[in-house]
């Protein structure tokens, strides 16, 4: 039996936040030329949570949170955005970007246990190969461009791993709360917190240090507002959408794996747009990631034979 369109639709919307994963990292970059890393936040998700909340005023999408579990929503948005944005902010403060990718990679690997662990996901030696392949694509890259981990770092480290747990933890529950939120449920509790939390944070270390001036400063800067038009609307928005059907779909660790991708992205993006040089160990961790991400799917059988998790209960 070949996959129902619905879980098409889930493997190209997972392979969609990939490439969009991959060209943020550009786009940040632009924008924290500009502005603080807190309120490069802040502007991301006040773009985002004003283009969902448009079609929300207008009636275009409905939104009944009546009668649901509000506070585990809550919970989900505390892992994600705040949770991840947050340490990962602070965590590249006391290392590097190549530090940060190395071990973001790892990702898959604790989704898949924390899956394992609360949903009762089951993967086979196959998919565990598969999900180790394309971890071990992405650390190759980082190695053979002579990138490591600096021990001495262990603050930045020790932050940069929380970066996976959190957001494994909001796959998984993302992946529970499927079941009775649908994904612009979802979304929205998401953004709008993300949104309310850190234009809080931002505007009181503003008042506090005296410089809420500079806060506005980066809003006259057209290549940071292009930046963070991106960030909030395709980057924090679309995939925030995205994902939340994706989760519904197929299983936490097998659309985990999919973030890997973004390494493949970052890596053509550099090349077409920085002038960035591509080698053989490029193409050669991009084909053992691309194998990774085939492999989870592919071992994890049919899209029909996923449980659901209704079934699981």
């Amino acid at each position: 039996m070949q996959p129902s369109g619905g879980i098409k639709l889930a493997y190209a919307l997972a392979v969609l936040n990939a490439v969009i994963i991959g060209f943020s990292f550009l786009f940040a970059k632009i924008a924290l030329d500009y502005a603080q890393p807190l309120d490069t936040l802040m502007y991301r998700f006040a773009a985002s949570f004003l283009g969902i909340s448009i079609p929300v005023v207008v009636g275009l999408v409905k939104l009944n949170y009546r009668g649901k579990p509000i506070g585990k929503a809550l919970l989900l948005s505390a892992m994600y955005p705040l949770g991840f944005f947050t340490l990962q902010a602070y965590g590249l403060q006391h290392t590097t970007a190549a530090e940060a990718g190395i071990l973001y990679a790892f990702t898959p690997i604790v989704t898949m246990i924390c899956a394992s662990i609360f949903l009762k996901e089951v993967t086979n030696l196959g998919q565990k190969l598969s999900i180790f392949c394309s971890v071990f694509g992405v650390v190759f890259i980082f190695v053979m461009k002579g990138s490591g981990l600096n021990i001495s770092n262990i603050t930045g480290i020790s932050l940069l791993i929380l970066t996976c747990v959190s957001f494994a933890g909001y796959s998984v529950m993302a992946r529970s709360l499927s079941k009775q939120f649908s994904p612009a449920e979802i979304s929205y509790m998401m953004l709008s917190t993300g949104f309310g939390v850190f234009l809080i944070v931002s505007l009181f270390t503003h008042m506090t240090s005296g410089t809420f001036e500079a806060m506005l400063t980066p809003l006259s800067q057209p290549l940071f507002l292009v930046s963070t038009l991106f960030l909030g609307l395709v980057s924090s928005l679309v995939t925030a959408l995205s994902s939340s059907y994706v989760l519904s779909k197929i299983a936490a660790s097998q659309m985990s794996v999919f973030t890997n991708l973004s390494t493949i992205v970052t890596i053509a993006a550099g090349a077409m747009f920085l002038g960035e040089q591509i080698t053989v160990y490029h193409i050669v961790g991009s084909l053992l990631i691309v194998a990774g991400v085939l492999g989870t799917q592919y071992y994890g059988g049919r899209a029909e034979a996923v449980p659901k998790l209704s079934e699981r209960v």
